[in-house]
């Protein structure tokens, strides 16, 4: 676990000179809404106060050096001829924000960083998308390039498409960059357009339990429910026209054609339709201060991802089943993109301690695993914080 104080020292004693550039990138939470920004849908996200934070400078060379300080690795990339793919996985996400920023007309240079953090990897908590928008701010900010937030995570996003080959939504980056101290960001993943959701949960915090399951995005499970989600808005076509995405189908629409959809895609196409109206449901109880409300639509999310969309795995099924008996919570799922990770629970402050060691203890009992618990606060999300330029 590292913070800024680390990181900066960090940089330092690896390349003798102070950084120019500290920025701190967010992790992200999501309420409400998974997998349905990629179906162009709406999601419910928030910047969290787990960051990794990078230390940047201009190195004058033609290749950038990076110090990963989390798991105790250094790579190079170099600027000269084509990007290319290494078998890092997290040198690609970084190259592949260099490749997009090339193809912006940036003219780039070497750049010595560091980065690390208290973001745990592979937890639902978009480590992944931090690691973009933190470094692209980096970029943006050395190169001195005019982009807005948004368009940070647009081209993060398809750096993760074109170079990293993950067909990811616009969620976690658009939420990385765009969080807002005690809102959540109601994004509508098509147009972009989004407004912040007060986030007063009244006498309840948000608790996450890592199952320290960990997933990877790029595996197979989540490229065939793109596909399977797409192949559904294909079949629901001839029958509607105007259908673009699951974002334009109903659930009503998919259950009258669940012969013709063939039973796996329609259950992925029943979730997805259903948790877009429990996402706007969600909202409303935020607006009119009904917390209490919220809880009962996780459990159904959770029921959802589980049974229809077949993210999840059995050692999270058991954190949110245990949840759902605990006397201090109103709410658990999943979060994330599934496999793994994290459950998020909305539980009762005043009992969060007395849950979080129950749950752990519970969790090491079945399956000789220890289980972790972050209390998490909502937070503006990842910006530069420090850019020092000598003349």
């Amino acid at each position: 676990m590292h913070n800024f104080d680390s990181i900066k020292s960090l940089f330092e004693q690896r390349f003798g000179s102070t950084p120019t550039y500290e920025i701190r990138a967010c992790g992200r939470i999501n309420i409400i809404g998974e997998h349905t920004d990629y179906n162009m849908g709406y999601v419910l996200p928030a910047a969290i106060d787990k960051f990794i934070f990078f230390a940047g400078a201009l190195n004058g060379l033609d290749h950038c050096r990076v110090y990963a300080a989390d798991i105790d690795e250094y790579d190079t990339i170099p600027l000269t001829g084509i990007f290319q793919k290494s078998s890092r996985l997290w040198i690609n996400y970084l190259t592949g924000i260099l490749d997009q920023y090339r193809q912006q007309g940036v003219n780039l240079g070497g750049l010595d960083v560091v980065f690390g953090g208290n973001l745990p990897l592979g937890s639902g908590m978009s480590s992944s998308a931090a690691l973009e928008t933190g470094f692209a701010t980096l970029v943006k900010t050395a190169f001195e390039f005019e982009i807005t937030k948004p368009d940070i995570a647009r081209l993060a996003q398809r750096s993760s498409h074109q170079f990293v080959g993950v067909p990811c939504g616009i969620m976690d980056q658009f939420a990385s960059l765009m969080g807002r101290e005690k809102q959540l960001v109601l994004l509508d993943c098509r147009s972009l357009e989004y407004e912040y959701i007060p986030c007063d949960l009244g006498q309840y915090e948000i608790v996450l339990i890592n199952s320290k399951v960990s997933h990877d995005l790029s595996e197979s499970a989540y490229e065939a429910r793109v596909e399977e989600c797409a192949e559904g808005v294909k079949i629901l076509q001839q029958f509607y026209p105007a259908i673009q995405s699951l974002r334009d189908a109903s659930k009503e629409q998919v259950l009258k054609h669940a012969d013709d959809l063939g039973p796996t895609v329609f259950k992925r196409c029943l979730y997805v339709t259903s948790e877009n109206e429990r996402l706007l449901k969600v909202c409303e109880a935020l607006r009119e201060g009904q917390a209490e409300d919220v809880g009962p639509l996780l459990f159904e999310t959770h029921a959802g991802l589980r049974d229809l969309y077949e993210v999840s795995c059995k050692e999270v099924d058991f954190l949110v089943d245990f949840a759902e008996q605990h006397p201090a919570v109103i709410g658990s799922r999943i979060m994330g993109g599934g496999f793994g990770g994290c459950s998020i629970n909305l539980v009762d402050r005043s009992q969060s301690e007395a849950f979080i060691a129950a749950v752990k203890k519970a969790y090491q009992q079945a399956f000789d695993k220890e289980a972790e618990a972050y209390q998490v606060d909502i937070v503006d999300g990842t910006d530069l914080v420090k850019s020092i330029i000598y003349s």
